[in-house]
């Protein structure tokens, strides 16, 4: 029975080992997304036309 007492004890100190590495890892910034801003070139970017555009565009095709 004290076996288990002692494989519980030593199961829980890894558990909170592998917690405080995983806290530390993430205040230091280990989860941070690296990946998409090194391909965001590839993609092609959304135009936003704003009303200004609109009236620009509008008044172009009366002339």
């Amino acid at each position: 029975m004290s076996v288990i007492y002692v494989l519980l004890t030593i199961s829980i100190c890894v558990a909170l080992v592998f917690f405080a590495a995983f806290v530390f890892s993430v205040k230091k910034g280990q989860y941070d997304d690296a990946y998409t801003p090194s391909i965001r070139m590839l993609f092609e970017d959304e135009l936003v036309e704003t009303k200004s555009d609109k009236n620009n565009q509008n008044k172009r095709q009366t002339k």
